[in-house]
């Protein structure tokens, strides 16, 4: 037998292709998701994460043994399978459109979850012995489910995190390795549009933007993202022209400088590689960050559309009862306790992320 078929992450890509195979050929053609790309899209970027989990616990088996990393992995992992199996959680009521949230009723007053055993009444839902609105696991917030938010908002919330994130990642590299290698007045330049960009709060500055952006782009995704993007990156260029400060001053650099190497197959094939590691850890660990502001923009009703499926546009929902919480408890905590958890899984497994991809670390633990 050949000694890839008796390598165990052989195993592992083969079952979670399949997999992948399998849950988008049902979930396309069987349960009519087949016009909703954004569905595709997040689920290859879902099984691209558990992937990516269960390549680094087989390589770095003492990650199991660490109990914060071990209970980070755990949760994204529980929630990659929700988002993964969202079409049967919570089956939508319109296939082309699975992330508008089923709405049961017009009532502004918030409904109490259907029963004492919500998991009793989501097994319900699974077996297709109740709809979502008979059912109501986790009640009603102006007659959209709060259950059905939840479950599709999971894929909502890998989406935009993990865009973002890269995104974020690429133009702060981009910039930062332009930067760091060339010097002189380039890197004068761009770090003097970095610092602009950094003077700017944070969330402050995307709030604005998004304001700006929603008249003429609307509002939805595509304009809280940008404004996320638009003043994300400068951390990571700013991180990565650190390293590649340090790096460019190897011996190999220079010895591939004096052989004429071109420059971009300097920086691609030998500062890139071992620079990017301190990068791609806090970008790990922003991916929750990312998720948790763009909560904060659908809240302010600069994210998502009404009716959405997204965590921040839930508790939006539930603004005006949030002084009457100690009677209508659920409208808050479910979607609230979804991003806290969401946001420490990430950040729980960024440093597990440093053990593996920090190879100065390997056996500092």
């Amino acid at each position: 037998m050949p000694t890839w078929l008796r390598h165990p992450l052989f195993w592992i890509y083969l079952v979670l292709g399949g997999l992948f195979v399998f849950i988008v050929f049902v979930a396309r053609y069987e349960l009519g998701l087949a016009e909703e790309p954004l569905f595709l899209v997040s689920t290859i970027l879902v099984f691209g994460v558990v992937t990516a989990i269960l390549t680094a616990a087989y390589r770095v088996r003492k990650l199991l043994r660490n109990r914060l990393s071990l209970i980070g992995i755990i949760i994204v992992l529980f929630f990659s399978a929700i988002a993964i199996a969202a079409p049967w959680l919570a089956p939508p009521e319109n296939p082309r459109e699975p992330y508008r949230i089923v709405r049961c009723g017009y009532t502004h007053m918030p409904q109490p979850p259907n029963g004492e055993n919500p998991l009793e009444q989501i097994w319900k839902v699974i077996t297709k012995q109740a709809t979502i609105c008979e059912a109501r696991p986790f009640g009603l917030i102006q007659s959209y489910d709060i259950y059905y938010g939840i479950v599709w908002g999971t894929s909502m919330a890998f989406f935009v995190g993990l865009v973002i994130t890269g995104l974020n990642v690429l133009i702060g590299l981009v910039i930062g390795s332009i930067g760091a290698y060339f010097g002189r007045w380039i890197d004068e330049i761009l770090m003097r549009i970095t610092d602009v960009f950094l003077a700017f709060p944070f969330l402050v500055a995307a709030i604005t933007m998004a304001a700006v952006l929603q008249p003429s782009l609307g509002r939805g995704l595509l304009t809280a993202m940008i404004a996320l993007i638009f003043f994300g990156w400068m951390g990571y260029a700013r991180l990565i022209r650190g390293d590649i400060l340090a790096i460019k001053e190897r011996d190999y650099v220079y010895a591939a400088q004096a052989l004429g190497v071109p420059h971009h197959r300097i920086l691609m094939r030998h500062i890139i590689p071992n620079a990017i590691y301190p990068t791609l850890v806090v970008g790990s660990m922003d991916i929750g960050s990312y998720v948790l502001s763009f909560a904060a923009l659908s809240f302010l009703g600069l994210g998502a559309e009404v009716g959405f499926a997204d965590w921040g546009q839930m508790i939006s929902f539930a603004r005006d009862w949030i002084p009457r919480l100690s009677d209508h408890w659920y409208i808050v905590v479910y979607p609230g306790m979804a991003i806290l958890l969401f946001v420490l899984g990430w950040n729980l497994i960024g440093d597990a992320f440093r053990d593996i991809l920090d190879p100065r670390l390997k056996g500092a633990r």
